[in-house]
């Protein structure tokens, strides 16, 4: 049995490792390999079954074979991409070509292994992928609770909010909206404390990634 590599991702409940390809010795060979180091592992066979399984609304890690028989792996990587899934894709291929890398790593791939698969090499980019997963999942979290702050503004609140975000001063708000310093002044700190944001940068922040929700 293989051991973790030191400082990957511990085993977690709370993502699974998928399996997409249709070399059945593949599929046994390297779900052997991770179940031994306690990983939860799903295979496929088809691009149609792993679809059907909705694997891909829920964090992991995406072990997809190219070349595969229904559609091709690049075809997955660009579904996966629209439907902006948690699951971090790594690509196993027994053709390493240049072009075909490159193109995956644009489509959102993090890694890229030629079979055969080095055991340690498979564990060290599953361990990398699955902690590169779960860590965009807490960024979609806190992205959607910043889309939800921005929704509890009222329309005005959320203009001062835009407009401080783009870094105007007080006086130009006021100017711009019609109304007076002060409050402009009364309307940015309700907006602070109800986005719970510090300084003008936290609040920057926030709706860029609010905005970025929305998108």
């Amino acid at each position: 049995m293989t051991a973790v590599p030191q400082g990957s991702i511990p085993v977690t409940a709370q993502a699974a490792i998928h399996i997409l390809d249709d070399d059945l010795s593949v599929r046994r060979s390297v779900e052997r390999q991770l179940r031994a180091c306690g990983w939860p592992v799903r295979t496929y066979a088809t691009v149609n079954e792993f679809v059907a399984s909705n694997a891909s609304m829920h964090p992991g890690c995406l072990l997809l074979d190219l070349r595969m028989p229904d559609v091709s792996g690049l075809d997955v990587l660009q579904r996966l991409e629209s439907e902006r899934s948690p699951l971090a894709v790594v690509i196993i291929s027994g053709f390493g070509d240049v072009p075909t890398t490159v193109r995956a790593m644009r489509l959102g791939a993090i890694d890229f292994l030629t079979k055969p698969l080095s055991d340690e090499r498979l564990v060290a980019a599953v361990s990398a992928a699955v902690a590169s997963s779960l860590a965009s999942v807490d960024v979609l979290s806190r992205d959607r609770e910043s889309a939800h702050r921005m929704r509890q503004l009222t329309p005005r609140q959320r203009e001062v909010c835009e407009l401080v975000a783009t870094g105007l001063l007080n006086k130009q708000i006021a100017a711009q909206l019609g109304i007076s310093i002060k409050t402009v002044k009364v309307h940015r700190a309700r907006v602070m404390s109800s986005l719970q944001v510090a300084s003008v940068a936290d609040l920057v922040r926030l709706v860029d990634r609010a905005h970025m929700t929305v998108a």
